[in-house]
């Protein structure tokens, strides 16, 4: 499945996203099939991996816009790989406007799909955002201190000290930021440095993804909280939780799932266990298309 390529604006800049046309009429109504809206979580590009997801949810009868954050990948952008959360929460809103004026796409039944950082995105859109149809958020980091401290537990000491100099150097210096891999071997300074992360994440790796990193982004998720928001979401939510996840806590996200009146599945197994050729991510993709084609058929 080849999707068509399409930009839209968010701020003064302009987004890039893939377009993945529906397989199946199965969800089909008078006013289109529905469209998911998906991005990726810390550093990622749309070409890391959401292509075998897309294509699975195209398959079952929905349109997928995925897109590329602004900085990232293919998307326009001065400030190159730096997390701006409220940036990435407004290329959100933005995408869902664009995908609700797709031609053959239901307005109505709009859905949010978010993984990792990603997944605690799609929260606070939804909660602002009483249309959206439904929420799929998958192995999701909802609570940057809870995260600060399971990462205490799975890194050395120094490591966490050098990566928080780092994001301090780049805060200070603005004008000329300290950056750091998003990805690294163990006790090396990264965004993520835990055994077998690097290669989990270079498995996944697309052309237009780099390593690095704004190291601000160390400081920015130790006060990220999108849980808070949980509350607030009124559609159906899915809440995918990998039980022995080294760097979403899985206790926080069961929590928001809970404030959410959320439907959850557990997987035993890590953060990156539940992506393409990994062995949960057939279980996962197929809990995501259940969820979705009951609640967007009754819709």
């Amino acid at each position: 499945m080849h999707p068509r390529s399409l930009t839209f604006p968010s701020g003064s800049e302009t987004v890039h996203a893939w377009h993945f046309t529906p397989g199946s009429d199965v969800l089909d109504s008078a006013d289109g099939a529905p469209v998911v809206v998906m991005a990726h979580g810390l550093g990622g590009t749309k070409d890391s991996g959401l292509a075998p997801f897309a294509e699975r949810l195209a398959a079952a009868g929905m349109h997928v816009l995925a897109f590329d954050y602004r900085g990232f990948g293919e998307s326009g952008g001065t400030d190159r790989q730096r997390v701006d959360v409220a940036g990435q929460i407004a290329d959100y809103r933005a995408a869902v406007s664009t995908a609700r004026r797709l031609d053959g796409a239901d307005p109505r039944r709009a859905v949010l799909w978010g993984v990792s950082l990603s997944g605690g995105h799609v929260l606070s859109v939804a909660a602002q955002d009483r249309d959206v149809a439904a929420v799929v958020s998958v192995t999701p980091l909802v609570d940057g201190p809870a995260a600060g401290v399971l990462a205490t537990r799975h890194h050395a000491p120094s490591a966490l000290v050098r990566s928080t100099a780092a994001g301090v150097r780049s805060r200070v210096a603005r004008r000329s930021s300290t950056t750091i891999p998003i990805v690294g071997p163990p006790g090396t300074v990264a965004a993520l440095s835990l055994d077998g992360y690097r290669e989990d994440y270079l498995s996944l790796a697309g052309p237009t993804w780099r390593n690095e990193i704004d190291a601000d982004v160390v400081l920015s998720l130790g006060t990220y909280r999108p849980a808070r928001h949980a509350s607030s979401v009124s559609c159906p939510v899915l809440v995918q939780i990998a039980d022995f996840d080294r760097s979403a806590p899985p206790h926080a996200a069961a929590r928001a799932a809970f404030r959410a009146r959320a439907e959850v599945r557990h997987y035993p197994c890590d953060h990156f266990d539940v992506w393409p050729g990994k062995d949960w991510f057939d279980p996962a993709v197929e809990h995501q298309i259940h969820f979705l084609t009951r609640h967007l058929a009754a819709q």
